[in-house]
């Protein structure tokens, strides 16, 4: 019997959760995504000492201000750590947008430009990136833009039904809904334990992946976010899987049978949701989860960022 990972990938695209080169060249996923926790991480080993030190000179030699050095030498780091990743995979490798431009249209569309320029710059073309974008209204808008630009867009930080349809109704390339996150307010909210059939997260990405296959959405549903494997088998043919290697490791050395639970015709009806601002914005209102998430996971994000940015600044005092 072959291993529950490699079951995996014969339904679903596996995905690395992680900047951990050696990691990535061990388990080989077709995709790779990072956000500023993972770089930041990233950025504090060994491998990446001499990619740091390049960063740090090259922004010495910049004319910008210091404040506007240490931002650009940040952006730079986030991409070279995006670019040695890009070596190891066939596929796409996702870099986010700044957390704190979460709310701002048109800064959150001139930092892709930026990205793509950078990534363009080291001979990567934009066909092997995704541009991460916060699923906030303005987050949504933007990789509205930007999808007609042909930069293909990653929609993170999603736990509702509200921002599913908003992304695909602008017509983004992928989703990233979370549920170990989803999983993790819930237990705290009612104090109960669940399997991985009742798992809120599991309960939320299977109803994201029936809507889109129900209605033709070519949006691809990527779940990310895990707790455990048990979730991951339970969503075991969604188009893809953003897993940590930690749990990469834990379905390789399990050989027990993965069924396929997820099917494109294995759906059940629901009704096309029409969705505008007012709609999308009340119906956050009305989720408290999905609210508190969103807030709490930008809020993280922003603080791993500003950690970079005070790590860039004492390198280049």
């Amino acid at each position: 019997m072959t291993s529950k990972l490699d079951q995996l990938r014969a339904m679903t695209t596996v995905v690395a959760d992680t900047g951990d080169i050696e990691a990535v060249a061990r388990l080989k996923p077709i995709d790779c995504t990072t956000n500023p926790t993972i770089v930041l991480k990233a950025l504090g080993t060994d491998m990446f000492k001499d990619v740091f030190a390049e960063a740090v000179a090259w922004g010495k030699a910049s004319n910008l201000s210091h404040d506007k050095a240490v931002s650009a030498v940040a952006d730079r780091l986030a991409v070279s750590v995006g670019a040695e990743l890009t070596k190891l995979v066939p596929g796409r490798v996702s870099t986010e947008v700044d957390a704190d431009l979460s709310f701002d249209f048109d800064a959150s569309i001139a930092k892709a430009h930026q990205i793509i320029a950078d990534y363009k710059a080291r001979g990567i073309d934009r066909e092997r990136i995704l541009i991460k974008l916060a699923s906030t209204w303005e987050g949504i808008r933007a990789a509205e833009v930007l999808e007609k630009e042909g930069i293909n867009c990653n929609l993170t930080l999603l736990f509702s039904s509200a921002q599913a349809v908003a992304c695909a109704d602008a017509g983004v390339f992928l989703i990233s809904p979370f549920v170990g996150r989803i999983l993790d307010w819930y237990k705290k909210a009612t104090g109960e334990n669940y399997t991985s059939e009742t798992d809120p997260g599991v309960v939320s990405v299977r109803s994201i992946y029936n809507y889109y296959k129900v209605h033709g959405i070519k949006t691809v549903v990527m779940g990310a976010s895990f707790r455990n494997t048990g979730e991951i088998e339970a969503l075991a043919g969604c188009d893809r899987l953003t897993i940590s290697p930690q749990l990469m490791d834990e379905l390789a050395a399990d050989n027990g049978s993965l069924p396929r639970v997820l099917s494109p015709e294995k759906t059940s009806p629901v009704e096309r949701v029409a969705m505008d601002e007012k709609t999308f914005r009340w119906m956050m209102n009305e989720d408290a989860m999905a609210t508190e998430k969103l807030s709490e996971g930008i809020r993280a994000f922003a603080k791993d960022l500003g950690k970079l940015r005070e790590m860039v600044a004492q390198k280049m005092a």
